[in-house]
């Protein structure tokens, strides 16, 4: 089985990446890193650079665990394409970062981490980033 984490470049991101690799190291499990970007988009704050994926697959592998790197594309719906990554690989454990978002920023543009909490068929880890003085 492998633990699969939804990474972005950001604290959020890297908070969850983080857990993910204690969590897989904890389980002796591979690690499945997704980096999604939206299709057709020509810019997105979201992609994370080759540099930043291959620290994670080197902070990953002194950590004693083995990774995977996967680098998707989705439509609109991102949470979705989390869940069919972890239903095609079947992995025991999704790792997700969450931010803090007002009631109404959720409200009108929804948000892909409570959608994954709420309709995955396998257990959820949400992470926060630390807090900044």
């Amino acid at each position: 089985m492998s633990i699969l984490v939804g990474y972005v470049p950001s604290p959020v991101g890297e908070a969850a990446a983080a857990a993910a690799i204690a969590e897989a190291k904890l389980r002796g499990e591979e690690l499945l890193i997704v980096n999604s970007s939206r299709q057709g988009a020509l810019v997105e704050k979201g992609v994370a650079t080759p540099s930043d994926l291959k620290r994670l697959a080197e902070a990953s592998s002194a950590a004693g665990v083995q990774v995977t790197v996967l680098q998707s594309t989705h439509t609109d719906d991102l949470a979705e394409e989390i869940l069919d990554l972890a239903r095609a690989h079947d992995v025991s454990l999704i790792v997700i970062g969450l931010r803090q978002r007002s009631q109404v920023g959720k409200f009108i543009m929804g948000s892909a981490a409570q959608r994954i909490l709420l309709q995955a068929d396998r257990p959820v880890l949400a992470v926060k980033a630390a807090e900044t003085p």
